[in-house]
């Protein structure tokens, strides 16, 4: 299904009922948006992933501008900023009320400033191995050179020199970092869904010398996150490394932090079951926050 909002067209799905029946009675479930990382892949692997979630709530996925199935317009508005907008916009033009709001990745930061600048529009936030500033650049070039093949390295430096410019040596790049990716890599090898669409020019945009996540800083506006929040982290995640989710706990209130000791990056691959089983007791168990923005 297709979204004409603002000024591109933004490709979403719906998983599950929202008005569901219990015997004789008649009750909606939350909605959840489900937000996918990269940027440069599209919401596939989060259906694989998340979709058992679809037995507590409605799942929307979609996918960013200029990736995937959307529209691709203008490279230049390929931003975090740009995401944030359209993501409110695809909330507001569905015609739903707050939402779960669950990111993954880059996705996770995308969640994360949209829950700051529209506070009222999330009714609870789960953070998945993602990060609030720039800072992890640098700590993944680190990790890579202390953990990483040659090979590794090598792809990396291509990576963040913004040379990994068709959807081929985009699936090199995953196949070549898999191991790393994910702590089960020798179990489970396919790091990325072979339906998955992939668009460099807007991984390049974000990550590349010039790109706009370089420099990007959300901390100043978490005290503004009204909703209850989960961040989960993977101990051994090399790419959003776990003390950058501890960082993002210290500054959300209403916050809780876990980390999985048998995960790196990819969580939903190496520990699924307890990924999906903390989700749901979070949703359970926390209700919607009214403290104040105390944005400094």
């Amino acid at each position: 299904m297709q979204a004409k909002i603002r000024d591109t067209t933004i490709y979403f799905d719906v998983d599950g009922a929202s008005l569901v029946s219990d015997g004789q009675r008649m009750y909606e479930r939350p909605t959840a948006f489900l937000i996918h990382g990269g940027p440069g892949g599209d919401h596939t692997s989060q259906k694989a992933r998340y979709g058992q979630l679809r037995e507590r709530m409605q799942l929307v996925y979609f996918d960013h501008r200029g990736q995937g199935r959307s529209a691709r317009r203008d490279p230049a508005k390929y931003t975090l900023d740009e995401n944030v907008e359209d993501m409110e916009a695809l909330r507001v033009h569905l015609g739903l009320n707050a939402i779960v709001s669950i990111g993954t990745s880059y996705g996770g930061m995308v969640a994360m400033a949209h829950a700051a600048r529209y506070p009222d529009a999330v009714s609870h936030l789960v953070l998945i191995a993602t990060a609030a500033h720039a800072g992890i650049i640098d700590r993944s070039k680190q990790i890579v050179r202390e953990r990483g093949t040659t090979e590794q390295v090598s792809v990396c430096e291509a990576f963040w020199g913004g040379l990994i410019d068709t959807p081929e040596k985009m699936r090199h790049y995953f196949d070549v970092m898999g191991p790393l990716y994910s702590c089960t890599h020798s179990a489970n090898p396919a790091p990325m869904s072979p339906e998955a669409i992939l668009s460099p020019e807007a991984l390049n945009r974000a990550y590349a010398p010039s790109g706009c996540m370089r420099n990007f800083d959300l901390r100043p506006e978490l005290t503004c996150i009204k909703a209850p929040t989960l961040i989960l982290a993977g101990r051994h995640d090399w790419i959003c490394a776990p003390e950058f989710s501890a960082e993002i706990h210290q500054l959300v209130a209403h916050s809780d932090l876990r980390i999985f000791e048998h995960s790196s990056h990819s969580i939903a691959r190496d520990e699924p079951r307890q990924l999906l089983d903390a989700i749901a007791g979070f949703l359970v168990y926390n209700s919607r926050s009214s403290a104040p923005c105390t944005e400094s």
